[in-house]
């Protein structure tokens, strides 16, 4: 039986069972291991969707006809574009299992296709071996990882957002965003092992398999973590409400959400995500590439100086999680997208044959990203209800990350292969103005009520 409780703040919280109420400290560690569960997945999915975007002048040669570099090296953005464009789909599909069925059941499956995906792409025969069926089998190994990242990310923002304390869901959020530039980091340090220990022939013949098989026995793991995770109080809330539980009042759970509002929830949602998700592709999935393939920078080199860069990144995003917590979500979204704005342009031409020009350049883009990123999850938690939250996050994220953030590495490679390089930064610029608009037009939501998100 589902309760409803005031909490110091004097917001109307599901606290769970009367048992969890009356043992506040074992409901909070059981929220603490599934948040470790939930969040240790994301970890692993942007690992591994990161080791693609890492490896893939290997993956390139390996998979594609190499007669042309540069042809292979497309195709090879391209299949990372398909498998971002699979995502708005995964995000409907699950977003609305996860919003019938519940968050938990969502997660673990999801992560059951991300492993087998991951397999599949580390034993695949290369395009030497098997030929245009080397190609097609990787585009499907893409799809359904696109698929399932799609619902993941959905659910995870979901269900971050609504096991947090409500005075810290910023910073609890904030730990989602931990876990995808966690899993980017691990995949440039593994990027940058491997490469170091070893040469270059070896890690184009097989070793740039290795960060796949690695993925999916890390996914054993994360499954075992998920089997004891504790389904979203929020949600059996608006659950207990529709199955005439008379203990819960139908007054704190919002069932219907009009059409119209709907709608506009999930276009201000992409707009404000556009240009979050391009400069975070940007600078995570393509900034290495353009270093090794236009400045003529190390590989080994240009894996590490991402990996420093972003490692220290990674540390700012509680502090800006709390920072939104004090002064709302909406400042935070705002000093990035004038951070990025103002420094773009500058940093792009920064970059040289040099490392340090890579880590300097990256350093400052991606702890502006961190900004953003932080608050993604309560912001876009807090713009939609229960019953539609992971359906809605689904769509609007997905879609947006799919056609501003999957599209990103191939539009920069297209860019520089027709020598307009000025476009990856006012691409970079155009989509930041979109966020700032759409974040003006969005409510502040710091402290709300996940129970009454959408009531009139």
């Amino acid at each position: 039986m589902t309760e409803v409780y005031t909490d110091s703040h004097g917001a109307a919280q599901g606290s769970g069972s009367a048992a969890a109420a009356a043992r506040p400290g074992k409901g909070n560690r059981n929220a603490v291991r599934s948040l470790v569960a939930s969040t240790t997945g994301q970890l692993f999915e942007w690992y591994e969707w990161t080791a693609y975007a890492v490896f893939a002048p290997f993956i390139a040669a390996a998979m594609f006809n190499d007669a042309n570099p540069v042809s292979a090296l497309l195709a090879t953005f391209a299949v990372f574009a398909v498998g971002f464009l699979m995502r708005p789909l995964g995000g409907i599909v699950f977003g609305r299992i996860a919003d019938v069925k519940g968050r938990k059941h969502v997660l673990i499956v999801t992560m059951l296709m991300m492993a087998g995906a991951s397999l599949l792409i580390g034993v695949l025969p290369s395009y030497e071996s098997i030929g245009i069926a080397a190609s097609a089998l990787l585009l499907l190994s893409r799809m359904i990882q696109g698929f399932a990242h799609g619902g993941e990310s959905a659910t995870a923002y979901s269900y971050v957002a609504e096991i947090a304390p409500p005075h810290r869901r910023g910073m609890w959020g904030s730990l989602v965003f931990v876990a995808i530039m966690g899993g980017t980091v691990i995949a440039y340090g593994i990027g940058g092992g491997i490469t170091a220990l070893m040469s270059e022939s070896a890690v184009g013949e097989w070793g740039w398999r290795i960060p796949f098989l690695i993925g999916a026995l890390f996914a054993l793991f994360v499954l075992y973590l998920r089997r004891s995770m504790e389904e979203s109080e929020v949600f059996d809330t608006a659950e207990a409400v529709e199955s005439g539980d008379k203990d819960v009042s139908a007054d704190t759970v919002v069932t219907t959400f009009s059409r119209g509002r709907m709608a506009g929830a999930i276009g201000l949602v992409v707009a404000m995500v556009s240009g979050i998700t391009v400069a975070h592709y940007t600078w995570s999935s393509y900034a290495s590439t353009f270093a090794i393939t236009q400045r003529d920078m190390d590989a080994g080199s240009a894996f590490w100086m991402i990996f420093g860069s972003q490692l220290i990144a990674l540390c700012t995003l509680p502090l800006w999680g709390l920072l939104s917590d004090k002064i709302g979500r909406r400042p935070v979204i705002f000093i990035f997208a004038v951070g990025t704005i103002i420094t773009t342009p500058f940093l792009m031409g920064m970059i040289s044959d040099q490392p340090w020009t890579l880590f300097v350049t990256s350093l400052i883009a991606m702890t502006l990203v961190a900004a953003a990123g932080s608050i993604l999850s309560s912001f876009m938690s807090e713009a939609f209800p229960t019953k539609m939250r992971s359906a809605g996050i689904g769509f609007a994220y997905s879609l947006s990350v799919a056609v501003f953030g999957g599209s990103a590495p191939y539009l920069n490679a297209q860019f520089i292969q027709w020598d307009l390089y000025w476009l990856i930064s006012a691409y970079i610029v155009f989509l930041c103005v979109c966020t700032i608009i759409a974040t003006a037009v969005m409510k502040e939501t710091r402290g709300s009520d996940l129970h009454k998100v959408g009531s009139n």
